[in-house]
């Protein structure tokens, strides 16, 4: 079944609400009512849970990306269609920001609203790298899941699962992001700017590194498909 652009719209839209919402409304939670002792399992825990619903309820619609990057990723890989695009990144910055409404109307205004945040102990020549192998750790379970087929069932829990691991085990560097998108909505709500160049710059080079290593093997399937 083909969906329209406006049905791709409307499920990223709701799907990066629900990511963004769980996502940094997790932080927001955390601190506001635990003083942060939850901490980065807590931070972790919640997208992973966002993402079982999100690519279980929509993954058939969209592809369920709730990401630019992810989207730049597929087009990459010739999923999507340039005009696509425009749909897509509208659909998940104005998800991102809902998001980040609904959080900062109903949970709270603390730690910034979940914005990011690198961990400026280390040398960005060490945060800017984990960053881009945190996306392209993502793109790759995506594209994997999409190309074996074999994990169809499992998608949102890999999805899910390289999403949370990734948070918890380099968040405490790069803020593992992965999401250009998720990064956005609580910076510019909370007017904190300084870290949002590194999310919108790294991202994104993660998941073309990755979409340029499928590309080809899409291709071959596809052409495989009209044999």
């Amino acid at each position: 079944m083909t969906y329209s652009n406006l049905q791709i719209f409307t499920v990223e839209l709701i799907g990066t609400f629900i990511l963004v919402l769980f996502a940094t409304g997790s932080i927001v939670y955390d601190v506001k009512v635990f003083d942060g002792q939850l901490g980065i399992p807590f931070a972790a825990l919640a997208p992973f849970v966002a993402l079982l619903i999100g690519v279980y309820s929509f993954g058939k619609i969209s592809l369920a990306h709730f990401n630019p990057a992810v989207t730049i990723g597929y087009y990459i890989t010739g999923h999507i269609s340039k005009i696509q695009i425009v749909y897509y990144f509208a659909a998940e910055i104005i998800g991102a920001l809902l998001g980040s409404l609904f959080v900062l109307t109903f949970i709270g205004d603390q730690a910034n609203l979940g914005a990011n945040t690198p961990n400026l102990d280390f040398s960005l020549f060490v945060i800017f790298p984990v960053e881009v192998l945190a996306s392209a750790l993502l793109m790759g379970v995506i594209f994997y899941v999409v190309y074996t087929k074999g994990l169809r069932g499992f998608s949102g829990i890999a999805i899910g699962g390289i999403v949370g691991l990734d948070i918890m085990f380099l968040a405490f560097i790069s803020g593992a992001s992965m999401n250009p998108a998720r990064a956005l909505a609580p910076a510019l709500l909370s007017g904190t700017f300084e870290n949002l160049w590194l999310y919108w710059t790294a991202p994104y080079v993660g998941t073309m590194i990755v979409a340029f290593l499928f590309r080809k093997k899409f291709q071959a399937q596809r052409a495989a498909n009209y044999e």
